[in-house]
C-alpha cells in the first residue's frame, strides 16, 4: 500500500515541498526512518534530524525554516503531530476496511442483529438481542452478552467482555481484555458481620469516539449507568466503578482508580496511578497530576491539583522550594540562637 506526497497533502490539507510524485508505504521515526517511509517533525529538538534522515516524505511546520538543504520531500502542515495522526488513523482503516465476514466457530444467538461489512472473529460470542451497527469489527475470543448494542464503526478488539444490556456507541475503540460491565463493588455491612452482596443491575453506556485501552474494568451501575461520554480517552489498566460518570473528552492515564458515584467533568486530564475517592465531582478543565489522591471535590474549573490528599499545585511547588532549603533555614536559626544566647550572657555580665 503506497501514498504519494500529493495524496498525503490532499489528506491533511498539506502542502508539497519537493516531488509531489515522491511514494512511501509504511512509517518510521524521523531519527530512524529508512527510504520509502514517512516520518513527522513536531518537536523542535529533533530537527536535527530532518537534515539527516532517509525518510522520502516528511511532513513539517509550515512556518519551518530550514537551516540547510534536506534530502526528502516536505508537507507543510500548521500541526504536523496532529496531522501525522490523521494519516495513521486512515492507514488504519485502509487496514481494516477488507476485514468482512464471520469466521468459525463462533456463536451468534439466533435474535442478534447485525449489521452490513461486520467482521467477527473465532471465538467469539453473541448473546440474545444483541445488536451490531455496521462495520463493526470484533476481533477473536470476544464475548458480547445479551442486549448489548454497538454502534457502527466501532473496534472490539481480542479477549474484550462486554456483559448484558451495556451500550457502545459509534467510532468506539474498546482493546484487548478489558471488561465492560462487571458488577460494582456494592456491599452491605450485616449485624453478624458478614457483607451481603447488593445487586448490579444498572448498565454502562459508552458515547460515540470513546477509547479504551487493554486491560480496563468498568463497572456497571447499581441502579442506571455508568456513563463515559463521547470522546473520552481511557488508558490501559483503568479501574472505573459503578455509577461514575467521566465527561466529554476528558483523559485519564494507567492504573488510575475512580471510586463510586463520582462525576467527572469535560476536559479533565487525570495522570498515572491517580485515585479519586467516591461520590465527589472533578470540575471542568482539572488536572491532576500522576499519583495524586483525591479526596474531595474539585469545585472550580481547570484547577491544577497534585500530591496527596490533592492540593493546589502552584502552592504545592512553593512547599516544595521551601522545604528544599530547610537545612540552610535550619542553620540560619541555629546561628540566630546562638548570637541571642551570647547576647543574653552579655546582658548578664552588666
Amino acid at each position: 500500500m503506497q501514498f504519494t506526497a500529493a495524496q498525503i497533502a490532499a489528506i491533511i490539507n498539506g502542502r508539497v515541498e519537493g516531488s509531489p510524485e515522491a511514494a512511501v508505504a509504511s512509517f518510521g521515526r524521523i531519527e530512524e526512518a529508512q527510504e520509502g517511509q514517512l516520518a513527522f517533525l513536531a518537536n523542535p529538538k529533533y530537527e536535527d534530524f530532518l537534515y539527516s534522515t532517509k525518510a522520502s516524505i516528511v511532513i513539517v511546520n509550515e512556518n519551518l525554516v530550514l537551516k540547510q538543504d534536506v534530502a526528502a520531500v516536505l508537507v507543510r502542515v500548521a500541526d504536523p503531530y496532529s496531522s501525522f495522526a490523521v494519516l495513521l488513523d486512515k492507514y488504519q482503516q485502509i487496514k481494516t476496511q477488507n476485514l468482512v465476514g464471520i469466521e468459525q466457530p463462533v456463536h451468534i444467538h439466533a435474535t442478534a442483529s447485525i449489521g452490513s461489512n461486520v467482521y467477527i472473529g473465532a471465538f467469539s460470542y453473541l448473546g440474545e438481542q444483541v445488536i451490531l451497527g455496521e462495520n463493526v469489527k470484533i476481533f477473536p475470543n470476544s464475548y458480547i452478552g445479551s442486549g448489548v448494542i454497538i454502534g457502527n464503526n466501532t473496534i472490539i478488539h481480542a479477549g474484550v467482555k462486554i456483559y448484558n444490556d451495556c451500550i457502545v456507541g459509534s467510532n468506539v475503540s474498546i482493546h484487548a481484555g478489558t471488561v465492560i460491565g462487571s458488577d460494582g463493588f456494592g456491599y452491605a455491612p450485616q449485624r453478624d458481620g458478614t457483607l451481603k452482596k447488593v445487586p448490579q443491575i444498572g448498565n454502562v453506556v459508552i458515547e460515540d469516539g470513546v477509547e479504551i485501552g487493554a486491560n480496563t474494568t468498568i463497572d456497571r451501575a447499581t441502579i442506571g449507568s455508568t456513563l463515559i461520554k463521547s470522546g473520552a480517552k481511557l488508558d490501559n489498566l483503568l479501574q472505573i466503578a459503578h455509577n461514575v460518570e467521566v465527561g466529554n473528552n476528558s483523559v485519564i492515564a494507567a492504573q488510575s482508580g475512580v471510586s463510586g458515584s463520582t462525576k467527572i467533568g469535560k476536559n479533565v486530564m487525570i495522570g498515572g496511578q491517580v485515585g479519586i475517592v467516591g461520590h465527589i465531582q472533578i470540575a471542568d478543565g482539572s488536572k491532576i497530576n500522576a499519583q495524586s489522591g483525591v479526596s474531595k471535590s474539585l469545585k472550580v474549573p481547570n484547577t491544577t491539583v497534585t500530591g496527596s490528599p490533592a492540593h493546589d499545585y502552584a502552592q504545592a511547588l512553593r512547599s516544595q522550594a521551601l522545604s528544599r532549603n530547610l537545612p540552610e533555614l535550619e542553620k540560619r536559626l541555629t546561628e540566630v540562637e546562638r548570637m541571642l544566647k551570647n547576647l543574653s550572657v552579655h546582658q548578664e555580665k552588666f
